[in-house]
């Protein structure tokens, strides 16, 4: 391996087409440390630059007999990091763009969504809590407000004075603002 680096980089890239894994290790020795330090400085990741210049290398020797090097084999190894890191570079702005689009949609769903469950939950919790009010002061309460009926109206249908009416709908109001504000307070 030591004579490999006498040869010249178009005389190495002949032995590389042919598959000659001395030629490809003596390519790889000479370039790797520039190629990582170009690829670092462009995309200030260690990682990245690694991946870089490791890909070109699987590349270089998976198509080695296929080469068509048109410039030095330094130009064409820089030309290859220099659009890797591009792919990167442009790879890492869509998926930029995709986590906001999806940060962005998932916000607005989520709080559609939580909004429509809490509803449905508070919607609940108070047809329970009118549900276990007494049946007289139930009853009122119910033409009052789901009836939409004046004291008036109730007091004439249910026969009762509209003082009474008045009186049972203000004391179930109490007692639901009593239980629904616990209950509120650890819901939501």
């Amino acid at each position: 391996m030591s004579g490999y680096s006498q040869f010249s980089d178009s005389e190495l890239t002949a032995l590389l087409r042919q598959r000659d894994s001395s030629a490809y290790a003596e390519i790889y020795s000479r370039y790797t440390a520039v190629l990582y330090r170009h690829a670092f400085s462009k995309l200030q990741d260690r990682e990245e630059a690694k991946d870089v210049v490791q890909e070109l290398f699987v590349t270089l020797w998976s198509r080695c007999e296929d080469i068509s090097i048109s410039t030095t084999l330094s130009g064409y190894l820089y030309s290859a990091v220099r659009n890797r890191i591009l792919n990167v570079i442009s790879h890492k702005q869509v998926e930029s763009k995709y986590i906001v689009s999806l940060q962005e949609f998932s916000g607005k769903c989520e709080s559609i969504t939580d909004h429509r469950v809490r509803e449905r939950d508070l919607e609940f919790l108070i047809e329970k809590e009118i549900a276990s009010l007494p049946s007289k002061m139930k009853e009122v309460f119910e033409l009052s407000r789901k009836a939409n009926l004046s004291h008036r109206q109730i007091a004439i249908e249910l026969d009762l004075s509209e003082k009474t009416v008045k009186n049972q709908v203000n004391n179930a109001l109490k007692v639901l603002r009593l239980k629904l504000g616990s209950l509120m307070f650890f819901t939501f």
